[in-house]
């Protein structure tokens, strides 16, 4: 069957999919800050506690991306996607069921671990898909599927009737992901380069790939970039709906703020991507 879809079929199907992904992966990921006010009231929490409840899930990405990339170059990249899909998807829905302070905690590590997992390699499997010259905004549209994820999650957030049903945010972000799998399963095709380097056996090892003399430097340059970055994205997702709260604005209004900088997501993300396509990747990091 795979021999008869086009290359460009397989590329679309391969994007919309991992568009799909990044959806979802954005709606569990802001659902903590638009749930907080909601769960902040349910289980008495303080500020200190309500960071570190935070904190949980993306202190999980970083063994979540380490193991994912580690595991992608043995057993596949889409193996890896659908096993941290799972992941997230189930723990995003036992959410939902934390009985107590410190089992939430572990709970939104373990989403973390599988949206550590996710995120590299939908990045991975949207770049190859396309030719070298629209890698930028492939993966851009993908990568605005995040923003539009939180967008849907403000919006789902304004359609709950009371306080009481803040868990059917983490139902409907949990258990949406998980019906996916069947379709990735059948329909998005294994990364080209890990087929490449399976069939030719070759592998390049791991800290040489990241620590070779001449990209050392690149290396730990674009951790710090973006370890700033996402403690930024991370604060302003989390925060944003208590910050507003704290400043007067009722739930609807705190949503409004929330989707309008989530729009802002979707629309910058697709410009920095189209740019990259026609400037040099290191002028658009600056701009």
């Amino acid at each position: 069957m795979e021999q008869s879809v086009s290359s460009k079929t397989k590329a679309t199907l391969t994007l919309v999919l991992c568009f799909a992904i990044a959806v979802f992966e954005g709606f569990d990921l802001q659902s903590m800050g638009v749930a907080a006010p909601r769960m902040r009231a349910e289980f008495g929490l303080d500020n200190t506690q309500m960071a570190w409840a935070f904190s949980a899930a993306i202190l999980g990405t970083l063994p979540g991306a380490l193991l994912g990339g580690r595991f992608a170059d043995k057993i596949g990249r889409k193996a890896v996607l659908l096993t941290s899909i799972l992941i997230f998807g189930v723990m995003s829905v036992l959410t939902a069921y934390a009985s107590d302070y410190t089992l939430l905690l572990i709970i939104r590590f373990l989403t973390g671990l599988g949206m550590g997992g996710a995120l590299p390699m939908m990045i991975t499997m949207a770049s190859e898909a396309v030719s070298e010259k629209h890698k930028g905004i492939a993966v851009s549209i993908m990568y605005s599927g995040i923003p539009f994820g939180g967008m849907l999650t403000s919006f789902v957030a304004m359609g709950l009737a009371g306080d009481a049903q803040w868990r059917h945010i983490f139902y409907i972000g949990g258990f949406a992901p998980i019906l996916l799998i069947p379709l990735l399963m059948k329909y998005l095709p294994e990364s080209k380069d890990y087929l490449t380097a399976t069939k030719n056996k070759t592998s390049t090892p791991f800290f040489e790939v990241l620590f070779a003399k001449e990209r050392r430097f690149s290396t730990i340059q674009i951790w710090i970039s973006f370890f700033f970055t996402l403690v930024v994205l991370y604060f302003l997702l989390n925060w944003l709906p208590l910050l507003m709260g704290a400043q007067g604005l009722g739930k609807t209004e705190a949503n409004y703020v929330q989707i309008g900088y989530n729009i802002g997501g979707i629309f910058g993300s697709i410009l920095m991507g189209t740019l990259l396509d026609k400037i040099r990747m290191s002028t658009v990091i600056k701009f």
